[in-house]
């Protein structure tokens, strides 16, 4: 058989089986596992029964229905335990965050460069340059965000997060 980039259309379905099969870190399940509330079962069980394909099929109608509406009633505990696991996740990755992030206070009366963005007019290639004009700070807001002005005192209207300037030091 020869693979190339062609049959890529054949590989998906176990590329999909094998994404919703994974423990996933952020949330500490798999995908399978929060839609159906139990273990995905792999194509290899079905040709070759395991323990559990065995039990499930020896069980009489009335114990069937009782294992899984026992089984429908877990799931919400299931959730319930990957939506705390998220919190946790996203704490540790805040926290992982913030250890690397310097603050930075300005006052006003400040000069400061700001950044230029890729969506920007100023932006004109990978040549330009990154940061433009000299600014004062005319007020600090809370969280971090500035209100700027330009030297001959025309005050921008919108804040910008203290994250896209930078001191200038003239």
């Amino acid at each position: 058989m020869v693979e190339n980039h062609k049959q890529w259309h054949e590989k998906l379905p176990f590329a999909f089986l094998g994404y919703r099969t994974t423990i996933h870190t952020s949330t500490g399940a798999t995908p399978y596992m929060l839609v159906y509330g139990t273990k995905a079962i792999i194509p290899a069980e079905v040709e070759i029964p395991s323990l559990r394909i065995i039990q499930e099929t020896e069980l009489r109608d009335a114990e069937w229905i009782r294992s899984h509406y026992e089984q429908l009633a877990l799931i919400d505990v299931k959730r319930m335990n990957v939506v705390c696991h998220g919190h946790l996740y996203q704490n540790r990755m805040f926290r992982a965050f913030n250890k690397r992030v310097k603050q930075r206070q300005f006052e006003p009366g400040q000069l400061v460069l700001k950044k230029i963005f890729p969506h920007q007019d100023e932006a004109k290639g990978k040549l330009s340059p990154n940061w433009q004009g000299h600014y004062m700070v005319h007020r600090v807001l809370t969280g971090g965000a500035l209100i700027l002005a330009k030297m001959v005192g025309e005050i921008h209207p919108k804040p910008i997060n203290s994250d896209a300037v930078k001191r200038y030091y003239a």
